[in-house]
Protein backbone atom coordinates (compact mmCIF):
# COMPACT_ATOMS: atom_id res chain seq x y z
CA UNK A 1 0.00 0.00 0.00
CA UNK A 2 1.25 3.67 -0.97
CA UNK A 3 0.40 5.92 1.35
CA UNK A 4 1.12 9.70 1.46
CA UNK A 5 0.98 12.26 3.57
CA UNK A 6 -2.23 14.73 4.65
CA UNK A 7 -1.05 18.07 2.91
CA UNK A 8 -2.77 18.61 -0.32
CA UNK A 9 -0.98 18.71 -3.29
CA UNK A 10 0.98 21.92 -4.85
CA UNK A 11 0.10 20.57 -8.34
CA UNK A 12 -1.62 17.91 -9.42
CA UNK A 13 -2.56 15.92 -12.85
CA UNK A 14 0.43 16.06 -14.59
CA UNK A 15 1.09 13.48 -17.63
CA UNK A 16 4.43 12.27 -17.60
CA UNK A 17 4.75 11.92 -21.41
CA UNK A 18 4.98 15.62 -21.44
CA UNK A 19 7.51 15.81 -18.71
CA UNK A 20 11.40 15.21 -18.25
CA UNK A 21 10.72 14.03 -14.71
CA UNK A 22 14.60 14.44 -13.82
CA UNK A 23 13.86 18.11 -13.81
CA UNK A 24 10.82 18.21 -12.47
CA UNK A 25 12.45 16.81 -9.58
CA UNK A 26 14.70 19.28 -9.77
CA UNK A 27 12.24 22.35 -10.03
CA UNK A 28 10.59 21.28 -6.85
CA UNK A 29 14.17 20.45 -4.52
CA UNK A 30 14.51 24.36 -5.68
CA UNK A 31 10.97 25.81 -5.37
CA UNK A 32 9.37 23.55 -1.98
CA UNK A 33 13.01 22.45 -0.57
CA UNK A 34 11.29 18.43 0.66
CA UNK A 35 8.39 16.70 -0.56
CA UNK A 36 7.06 13.86 -2.60
CA UNK A 37 6.03 13.41 -6.16
CA UNK A 38 3.17 10.94 -6.84
CA UNK A 39 3.22 8.07 -9.46
CA UNK A 40 -0.12 7.01 -10.40
CA UNK A 41 -1.22 4.69 -13.39
CA UNK A 42 -3.67 2.00 -13.92
CA UNK A 43 -1.46 -0.66 -13.97
CA UNK A 44 1.26 0.47 -10.77
CA UNK A 45 1.79 3.48 -8.27
CA UNK A 46 4.37 5.03 -6.34
CA UNK A 47 5.79 7.70 -4.39
CA UNK A 48 9.00 9.46 -4.10
CA UNK A 49 10.28 11.95 -1.62
CA UNK A 50 13.29 13.95 -1.42
CA UNK A 51 14.99 17.36 -0.11
CA UNK A 52 16.72 19.98 -1.69
CA UNK A 53 19.86 17.64 -2.02
CA UNK A 54 18.58 14.02 -3.50
CA UNK A 55 15.94 11.82 -3.75
CA UNK A 56 15.52 10.39 -0.44
CA UNK A 57 13.65 7.42 -0.82
CA UNK A 58 10.61 6.02 -2.31
CA UNK A 59 8.25 3.38 -2.76
CA UNK A 60 6.76 1.43 -5.85
CA UNK A 61 3.39 -1.34 -5.81
CA UNK A 62 2.91 -3.00 -9.32
CA UNK A 63 -0.59 -4.15 -10.00
CA UNK A 64 0.70 -7.82 -9.67
CA UNK A 65 1.41 -7.00 -5.83
CA UNK A 66 4.96 -6.68 -6.85
CA UNK A 67 6.45 -4.01 -3.92
CA UNK A 68 9.89 -2.41 -4.07
CA UNK A 69 10.93 -0.20 -1.44
CA UNK A 70 14.01 2.64 -1.15
CA UNK A 71 16.28 3.79 -3.37
CA UNK A 72 15.22 0.79 -5.60
CA UNK A 73 11.78 1.94 -5.59
CA UNK A 74 13.11 5.42 -6.75
CA UNK A 75 15.13 3.63 -9.48
CA UNK A 76 12.01 1.99 -10.57
CA UNK A 77 9.67 4.53 -10.75
CA UNK A 78 12.06 6.78 -12.94
CA UNK A 79 12.60 4.00 -15.44
CA UNK A 80 9.20 3.15 -15.51
CA UNK A 81 8.17 6.57 -16.90
CA UNK A 82 9.73 5.75 -20.16
CA UNK A 83 7.44 2.73 -20.66
CA UNK A 84 4.14 4.39 -19.19
CA UNK A 85 2.57 6.90 -18.41
CA UNK A 86 2.14 8.04 -15.03
CA UNK A 87 -0.14 10.86 -13.54
CA UNK A 88 1.68 12.85 -11.12
CA UNK A 89 1.13 15.26 -8.44
CA UNK A 90 3.71 17.10 -6.44
CA UNK A 91 3.54 17.60 -2.43
CA UNK A 92 4.76 19.79 -0.48
CA UNK A 93 5.93 18.66 2.92
CA UNK A 94 7.79 20.47 5.79
CA UNK A 95 11.63 19.53 6.03
CA UNK A 96 11.10 17.80 9.58
CA UNK A 97 8.56 15.58 8.36
CA UNK A 98 9.74 14.79 5.37
CA UNK A 99 12.65 12.46 6.71
CA UNK A 100 9.62 10.35 8.87
CA UNK A 101 7.92 9.45 5.87
CA UNK A 102 10.82 8.46 3.68
CA UNK A 103 12.38 5.87 5.56
CA UNK A 104 8.94 4.54 6.72
CA UNK A 105 9.73 1.66 4.38
CA UNK A 106 12.73 0.97 6.22
CA UNK A 107 11.34 1.05 9.86
CA UNK A 108 12.46 -1.36 12.19
CA UNK A 109 9.64 -4.17 13.52
CA UNK A 110 9.89 -4.00 17.69
CA UNK A 111 6.89 -5.99 18.84
CA UNK A 112 4.48 -8.65 16.40
CA UNK A 113 1.47 -9.94 16.49
CA UNK A 114 0.35 -8.40 20.25
CA UNK A 115 -3.04 -10.07 20.44
CA UNK A 116 -6.16 -7.95 21.96
CA UNK A 117 -5.93 -11.17 23.97
CA UNK A 118 -3.34 -9.84 26.21
CA UNK A 119 -3.05 -5.83 24.37
CA UNK A 120 -5.53 -3.25 24.93
CA UNK A 121 -4.95 -0.37 21.30
CA UNK A 122 -5.55 2.28 23.62
CA UNK A 123 -3.25 1.50 26.07
CA UNK A 124 -0.95 0.63 22.88
CA UNK A 125 -0.88 4.17 21.79
CA UNK A 126 -0.71 5.64 24.98
CA UNK A 127 2.59 3.52 25.87
CA UNK A 128 4.12 4.50 22.84
CA UNK A 129 3.05 8.13 23.22
CA UNK A 130 4.93 7.95 26.26
CA UNK A 131 7.78 6.31 24.85
CA UNK A 132 8.39 8.83 22.02
CA UNK A 133 7.94 6.31 19.08
CA UNK A 134 8.52 7.71 15.98
CA UNK A 135 7.48 5.04 13.54
CA UNK A 136 3.53 3.03 13.13
CA UNK A 137 1.60 0.68 14.54
CA UNK A 138 -0.30 -1.45 12.22
CA UNK A 139 -4.03 -3.05 13.35
CA UNK A 140 -5.41 -6.01 11.97
CA UNK A 141 -8.83 -6.31 13.10
CA UNK A 142 -9.89 -10.03 12.82
CA UNK A 143 -8.95 -12.18 10.06
CA UNK A 144 -6.95 -8.77 8.60
CA UNK A 145 -10.07 -7.72 6.30
CA UNK A 146 -9.91 -4.52 8.37
CA UNK A 147 -7.12 -3.02 10.04
CA UNK A 148 -4.98 0.40 10.01
CA UNK A 149 -1.78 2.32 10.44
CA UNK A 150 -1.37 4.37 13.27
CA UNK A 151 1.88 7.02 12.20
CA UNK A 152 3.70 8.89 15.62
CA UNK A 153 6.45 11.16 15.90
CA UNK A 154 8.36 11.89 18.78
CA UNK A 155 5.12 10.08 20.41
CA UNK A 156 2.62 12.39 18.76
CA UNK A 157 -0.08 10.96 16.49
CA UNK A 158 0.17 12.53 13.17
CA UNK A 159 -2.46 10.61 11.53
CA UNK A 160 -4.16 7.27 10.36
CA UNK A 161 -4.96 4.98 7.51
CA UNK A 162 -8.03 2.77 7.58
CA UNK A 163 -9.23 0.44 5.38
CA UNK A 164 -12.42 1.84 5.13
CA UNK A 165 -11.33 5.05 3.94
CA UNK A 166 -9.55 3.55 1.13
CA UNK A 167 -6.59 3.56 3.05
CA UNK A 168 -5.90 7.01 2.47
CA UNK A 169 -4.67 9.13 5.60
CA UNK A 170 -6.94 10.33 7.92
CA UNK A 171 -6.01 12.46 10.40
CA UNK A 172 -9.42 12.87 12.75
CA UNK A 173 -10.09 11.17 16.10
CA UNK A 174 -13.20 10.09 14.82
CA UNK A 175 -11.75 7.49 12.54
CA UNK A 176 -9.06 6.66 15.14
CA UNK A 177 -11.77 5.74 18.03
CA UNK A 178 -13.45 3.61 15.14
CA UNK A 179 -10.22 1.73 15.12
CA UNK A 180 -10.05 1.02 18.98
CA UNK A 181 -13.75 0.16 19.03
CA UNK A 182 -13.55 -2.02 16.27
CA UNK A 183 -10.51 -4.22 18.08
CA UNK A 184 -12.11 -4.08 21.31
CA UNK A 185 -15.46 -5.50 19.65
CA UNK A 186 -13.63 -7.83 16.84
CA UNK A 187 -10.44 -8.23 18.53
CA UNK A 188 -7.20 -8.49 16.18
CA UNK A 189 -3.56 -7.77 16.39
CA UNK A 190 -0.83 -5.32 16.22
CA UNK A 191 2.80 -5.02 14.84
CA UNK A 192 4.56 -1.87 15.77
CA UNK A 193 7.61 -0.36 13.42
CA UNK A 194 9.86 1.98 14.71
CA UNK A 195 11.99 4.20 12.53
CA UNK A 196 15.48 4.72 14.25
CA UNK A 197 17.22 7.49 16.01
CA UNK A 198 19.44 8.19 13.55
CA UNK A 199 16.44 7.77 10.16
CA UNK A 200 14.98 10.52 11.81
CA UNK A 201 16.01 13.88 9.96
CA UNK A 202 16.95 16.86 11.83
CA UNK A 203 16.20 18.20 14.81
CA UNK A 204 16.52 21.65 16.15
CA UNK A 205 19.83 23.34 15.77
CA UNK A 206 21.38 20.09 14.14
CA UNK A 207 21.87 18.78 10.21
CA UNK A 208 19.95 15.91 8.73
CA UNK A 209 20.89 12.88 9.42
CA UNK A 210 21.81 10.56 5.93
CA UNK A 211 18.76 8.97 4.73
CA UNK A 212 18.91 5.42 3.42
CA UNK A 213 19.29 5.33 -0.85
CA UNK A 214 19.34 2.04 -2.07
CA UNK A 215 22.00 0.09 0.27
CA UNK A 216 24.61 3.10 0.34
CA UNK A 217 26.94 4.88 -1.47
CA UNK A 218 30.01 3.49 0.13
CA UNK A 219 29.74 0.38 -2.07
CA UNK A 220 29.63 1.94 -5.68
CA UNK A 221 32.48 4.83 -4.71
CA UNK A 222 34.83 1.39 -3.67
CA UNK A 223 34.45 -0.34 -6.67
CA UNK A 224 35.12 2.67 -8.96
CA UNK A 225 38.16 3.77 -7.19
CA UNK A 226 39.33 0.25 -6.76
CA UNK A 227 38.68 0.19 -10.59
CA UNK A 228 40.48 3.56 -11.17
CA UNK A 229 43.57 2.54 -8.99
CA UNK A 230 43.75 -0.39 -10.96
CA UNK A 231 43.99 1.50 -14.09
CA UNK A 232 46.64 3.98 -12.92
CA UNK A 233 48.77 1.12 -11.88
CA UNK A 234 48.45 -1.22 -14.61
CA UNK A 235 48.85 1.89 -17.25
CA UNK A 236 51.63 3.29 -15.03
CA UNK A 237 49.71 6.50 -15.27
CA UNK A 238 51.03 7.29 -12.15
CA UNK A 239 54.78 8.24 -10.42
CA UNK A 240 54.60 7.05 -6.60
CA UNK A 241 51.93 6.06 -4.70
CA UNK A 242 48.35 5.92 -5.84
CA UNK A 243 47.03 7.12 -2.49
CA UNK A 244 49.42 9.94 -2.95
CA UNK A 245 47.97 11.33 -5.78
CA UNK A 246 44.42 10.87 -4.64
CA UNK A 247 45.26 12.94 -1.58
CA UNK A 248 46.48 15.67 -3.24
CA UNK A 249 43.58 15.43 -5.57
CA UNK A 250 41.48 15.80 -2.08
CA UNK A 251 42.68 18.58 -0.78
CA UNK A 252 42.29 20.31 -3.62
CA UNK A 253 38.75 19.61 -4.13
CA UNK A 254 38.63 20.42 -0.08
CA UNK A 255 37.17 23.79 -0.35
CA UNK A 256 34.17 22.20 -2.25
CA UNK A 257 33.57 19.34 -0.78
CA UNK A 258 35.52 19.89 2.95
CA UNK A 259 34.75 16.14 4.13
CA UNK A 260 37.86 15.27 1.69
CA UNK A 261 40.08 17.05 3.50
CA UNK A 262 43.11 13.95 4.18
CA UNK A 263 43.40 16.11 7.41
CA UNK A 264 39.98 15.58 8.60
CA UNK A 265 40.11 12.16 8.51
CA UNK A 266 36.70 11.75 7.33
CA UNK A 267 36.73 9.78 3.94
CA UNK A 268 39.67 7.67 4.02
CA UNK A 269 40.90 5.11 0.97
CA UNK A 270 42.44 2.13 1.87
CA UNK A 271 43.38 -1.34 0.43
CA UNK A 272 40.26 -1.12 -1.69
CA UNK A 273 37.85 -0.19 1.22
CA UNK A 274 36.26 3.35 1.98
CA UNK A 275 35.63 4.64 5.56
CA UNK A 276 33.61 7.54 5.94
CA UNK A 277 32.45 8.96 9.13
CA UNK A 278 31.23 12.73 8.13
CA UNK A 279 27.86 14.30 7.67
CA UNK A 280 27.85 15.40 4.46
CA UNK A 281 25.08 14.47 2.08
CA UNK A 282 24.37 11.51 -0.32
CA UNK A 283 24.74 13.32 -3.05
CA UNK A 284 27.89 15.68 -1.97
CA UNK A 285 29.76 12.48 -0.85
CA UNK A 286 29.21 11.03 -4.40
CA UNK A 287 29.37 14.35 -6.70
CA UNK A 288 32.52 14.95 -4.56
CA UNK A 289 34.56 11.64 -4.99
CA UNK A 290 33.37 11.23 -8.45
CA UNK A 291 34.73 14.86 -9.66
CA UNK A 292 38.06 13.79 -7.83
CA UNK A 293 38.49 10.21 -9.65
CA UNK A 294 37.35 12.33 -13.51
CA UNK A 295 39.71 15.24 -12.63
CA UNK A 296 42.88 13.17 -11.68
CA UNK A 297 42.05 10.72 -14.35
CA UNK A 298 42.31 13.43 -16.70
CA UNK A 299 45.32 15.40 -15.25
CA UNK A 300 47.56 11.94 -15.31
CA UNK A 301 46.84 11.13 -19.17
CA UNK A 302 44.17 7.97 -18.02
CA UNK A 303 40.92 9.39 -18.92
CA UNK A 304 40.52 7.73 -21.75
CA UNK A 305 42.20 4.44 -20.85
CA UNK A 306 39.76 4.55 -17.48
CA UNK A 307 36.09 5.82 -19.05
CA UNK A 308 36.80 2.47 -21.29
CA UNK A 309 37.34 0.26 -18.68
CA UNK A 310 34.10 1.67 -16.42
CA UNK A 311 31.15 1.04 -18.98
CA UNK A 312 29.86 -2.05 -16.51
CA UNK A 313 30.37 0.29 -13.79
CA UNK A 314 28.16 3.10 -14.82
CA UNK A 315 25.43 0.55 -16.03
CA UNK A 316 25.35 -0.69 -13.02
CA UNK A 317 24.75 2.93 -10.86
CA UNK A 318 23.27 4.25 -13.38
CA UNK A 319 20.19 5.01 -11.42
CA UNK A 320 22.49 6.82 -8.68
CA UNK A 321 24.56 8.64 -11.40
CA UNK A 322 20.89 10.40 -12.84
CA UNK A 323 19.60 10.72 -9.25
CA UNK A 324 22.68 12.81 -8.42
CA UNK A 325 23.19 14.79 -11.84
CA UNK A 326 26.92 13.09 -12.90
CA UNK A 327 28.01 12.67 -16.01
CA UNK A 328 30.82 10.14 -16.52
Amino acid sequence: MVILPRERPVIQGLNSYYLDVRRLFEHYQGELGSGAVHFHSPSSEGVVFFDKDELLSGIFQGKDGELVKGGDAVDKLTDLVEEQNFTLSVYAIDLDKVYFWANIPAAETIFRDLSTEFTDLEGLINKMASEKLTGYIEVLIKDGSEGGLIFFINGKVIGGSYSWVQGELNGSRESLDLLIRKTKESGGTFNVSRISPDKRGPTSGSQPDLPPLREDVIAPLEELLELFERTAQAGKFVKGDFGTALKKKFVEKADTYAFLDPFACEFTYSNHRVSYTGGASHADLFRGVVESIKELAQEIGAWSRFSAEIGPWKDKYAGMLTRFGITL
